[in-house]
């Protein structure tokens, strides 16, 4: 172990570094401090002006999945005789969106210098906490330019009182400082491109990427609206179906508003609906960031053009987001279904359940031709190797409280399905939803809903926290969708017991694993907080048309603990917290 302010290892690397400066000869070493270099760390110099400082330079060291920024700039009050400055650190993770576009957040801490000695507008010093969000885009493999937006808060020194909080804005170009001895990180899972394998596994079995064609996938989001309002007009014959020229610009000139749809329609079908479109840029080689917009557009032309109500924002967030969650975890489990090496009814039952899963992607391929085509090699979809898949089917009855009476309430037969997809602590998999979380609840009681419930978690990225023999743990941002649905008890008293719904979360999460040996195999825990833009709950004062509840926005905690013995099961305790507002009213839930 080194233990100092700057800690060198020249030789002999393996080990462990602690100081404000650390560097390694080679990428072994495990480093603790304010700026970590190895051979494979990126330095880049940054050029910037932003609303705080004005004229800003510094250093920038990316690692693996974080980065470090040490920077000076000048006149952070304006630029007059009397000199002012600013020395900062910054310190963030990052993800790639795209080879050319990467993504980024950091925390930040930065000491200013007025020179000011008893002024109450222009104290002498003062210090500045910061969060900044930022998007970068790279011209080439040494040059790119950024954009970072993000908010401050800057105290005096001392008594801590507030100078001032401010939104923060900053825009600059980076380039890439190359060294002799910069050497590239092991490669790791991207997005797919046109003509690679849906796995960087070696072998020739894996098919490959379809080849991009983003106006057919527009055109096929296009389709699947018309084939909607088809069925909606000239079939159900629905009074909102029928439009006309007035009616769209009538659309248009109202602007968006919240709707009355039923619990299920806004907040189920809805994202269902968006899946569609999400898979419509999936299967025609979209990447997984490139088909959200096909989502948002054909939940637009929707709600503008294929109803005669104003266009609802809560339809458009659920479709959009809800849709990204549901479609990108059903494109992922339709390939489990499909190898292109099998032939006559076993083909046929593949071919028929990846349908069934992944309409979309089920048209393509009859479009295609690849539902029959028979090959020996680029035949697989999946690699089981690298993602692993874990599914559990259950039986049994559940017992429906009547307005929360212990022994009123009537019991109903369900299924339960769980799926576990991906290893959520193999660094390598760490694309977009390479680890999710799926539980789907069916209903076989006529008055209750046949899908009572659908909590999907998807893996966004992540990154490593800390891995040790027997202890090892994982940050990341998670995806999240959560339905709970139910309808008023038989015999009851005409209380529906409960509606939760998180169509559109988002946030981090934190998960690890214990490995304690002997009888226990792992002691897992895991805990999520997600932002939930839109949501819904059962409300007793609301009731519109259709709606007994209310929507709006919030927030919710998850904590997941499992105990796997190596005999004898796993024992699992899930908790959920949810809590939504809407104006002045709010609604708290807890599962």
């Amino acid at each position: 172990m080194q233990l100092g302010i700057i800690n060198i290892a020249a030789s002999h690397p393996r080990g462990v570094q602690v100081g404000l400066f650390n560097y390694t000869s080679d990428s072994g070493g495990r480093k603790i401090g304010l700026v970590n270099i190895s051979p494979s760390t990126r330095i880049d110099l940054l050029a910037f002006g932003g609303n705080t400082s004005k004229i800003n330079a510094a250093m920038r060291f990316y690692n693996r999945s974080t980065y470090s920024i040490v920077g000076v700039g000048t006149h952070y009050m304006g630029l007059d005789k009397k000199f002012s400055g600013a020395l900062s650190y910054r310190l963030g993770q990052y993800m790639h969106l795209s080879p050319r576009w990467l993504m980024g957040a950091d925390l930040g801490y930065s000491h200013i210098e007025t020179f000011e000695e008893h002024s109450s507008d222009r104290p002498r010093r003062l210090y500045s906490l910061q969060a900044h969000l930022n998007a970068e885009y790279r011209f080439s493999p040494s040059l790119g330019a950024f954009a970072s937006v993000g908010y401050g808060n800057t105290r005096h020194y001392g008594s801590g009182r507030l100078y001032e909080q401010k939104l923060i804005v900053q825009a600059g170009v980076a380039v890439n400082w190359r060294r002799a001895t910069q050497r590239p990180f092991a490669p790791r899972l991207t997005d797919l491109h046109d003509g690679e394998a849906y796995t960087d596994s070696v072998g020739t079995q894996f098919a490959l990427a379809p080849k991009r064609r983003p106006w057919l996938a527009a055109v096929e989001a296009a389709g699947v609206n018309v084939l909607v309002f088809s069925y909606d007009r000239w079939i159900a014959d629905a009074t909102y179906s029928r439009i006309s020229l007035r009616t769209i610009r009538h659309n248009f000139k109202t602007g968006f508003v919240w709707d009355n749809d039923p619990f299920s329609t806004n907040l189920f079908a809805h994202p269902y609906h968006g899946n569609l479109y999400f898979n419509a840029a999936r299967s025609n080689g979209m990447t997984f960031w490139q088909s959200i917009p096909y989502a948002l557009g054909g939940s637009l032309m929707w709600e503008f053009c294929g109803e005669n109500e104003p266009p609802a924002i809560n339809d458009v967030l659920a479709t959009t987001l809800g849709g990204t969650c549901i479609g990108e975890m059903t494109n992922r489990v339709s390939h489990l279904f499909l190898d292109d090496s099998k032939r006559g009814f076993q083909r046929f039952v593949r071919e028929a359940l990846a349908f069934a899963v992944n309409p979309i992607q089920g048209f393509n391929r009859l479009l295609r031709g690849e539902a029959w085509r028979v090959r020996s090699d680029h035949n697989l979809y999946h690699d089981h190797a690298a993602i692993p898949v874990h599914v559990a089917v259950s039986a049994g009855l559940r017992y429906l409280a009547d307005d929360g009476g212990l022994f009123r309430g009537e019991c109903n037969p369900c299924v339960n399905i769980a799926m576990d997809y991906g290893d959520p602590y193999n660094e390598r998999t760490n694309r977009p939803y390479d680890c999710f979380t799926a539980r789907v609840n069916i209903g076989l009681s006529s008055n209750q809903p046949t899908i009572y419930g659908a909590h999907l978690m998807g893996r966004l990225w992540a990154a490593p926290v800390y891995v040790g023999r027997t202890v090892e743990a994982r940050f990341g941002v998670y995806q999240h969708f959560n339905y709970f649905n139910s309808e008023e008890v038989k015999d009851g008293t005409g209380t529906v017991p409960y509606r939760i719904s998180e169509a559109v979360g988002i946030g981090p999460g934190l998960i690890a694993r214990f490995l304690p040996g002997r009888n226990l195999e792992s002691v897992e825990q895991s805990v999520y907080g997600s932002v939930i833009v839109l949501g819904g709950s059962k409300s007793d004062y609301f009731k519109v048309i259709d709606r007994d509840y209310n929507m709006g926005s919030g927030y919710s905690f998850k904590t997941r603990t499992r105990v796997v013995f190596r005999r004898a099961g796993y024992f699992a305790l899930n908790l959920d917290y949810y809590t939504y507002s809407r104006g002045r009213a709010s609604k708290t839930s807890t599962l």
